[in-house]
C-alpha cells in the first residue's frame, strides 16, 4: 500500500501546483479585453471573410519526404558502419524490412506527386 499512498500523494502535489498556478495567473496578470484584443490575428494580417477557412498545407509533403529521408539516413548509417562485422542474416532481414518501409513511404510520396519538379 506503501507505492500507492507515494503516487496519490504526487498526483496531489501536482494538482495543487497546477491549481496555484493557474490561480496565481488569474490574480497578478493584468486584464483588459478589448474589441481589438479579441480580434482573429493571423501573421500580421487583419482577417478577411469568413472565420474559419480550410487551407491547403503544402509545407507537410516537404515534411513528409524530410522524415522519410532522415529516418533512413539514422538508422541506416549506423548499420553500415556495424556492417563491418558479421550480423548474420537476422540483421540483414531486418534491414530489408526496414527499407522496405522507407521504399513503401516513397511510393506513397510519388503517387502524390510530391517529387515532380514542377
Amino acid at each position: 500500500m506503501d507505492g500507492y499512498l507515494v503516487v496519490a500523494g504526487v498526483l496531489a502535489v501536482g494538482v495543487l501546483l497546477v491549481v496555484a498556478g493557474y490561480t496565481a495567473r488569474r490574480l497578478l496578470a493584468p486584464s483588459d479585453p478589448s474589441r481589438a484584443k479579441l480580434a482573429t490575428y493571423e501573421s500580421g494580417v487583419d482577417p478577411v471573410g469568413e472565420h474559419w477557412a480550410q487551407t491547403r498545407v503544402r509545407y507537410l509533403g516537404y515534411a513528409f519526404l524530410y522524415v522519410i529521408f532522415a529516418v533512413d539516413v539514422v538508422y541506416l548509417f549506423p548499420w553500415a558502419l556495424v556492417l563491418r562485422t558479421d550480423l548474420g542474416p537476422a540483421s540483414l532481414v531486418e534491414v530489408a524490412i526496414f527499407i522496405g518501409v522507407v521504399l513503401l513511404g516513397l511510393v506513397h510520396a510519388l503517387r502524390r506527386g510530391l517529387l515532380r519538379w514542377t
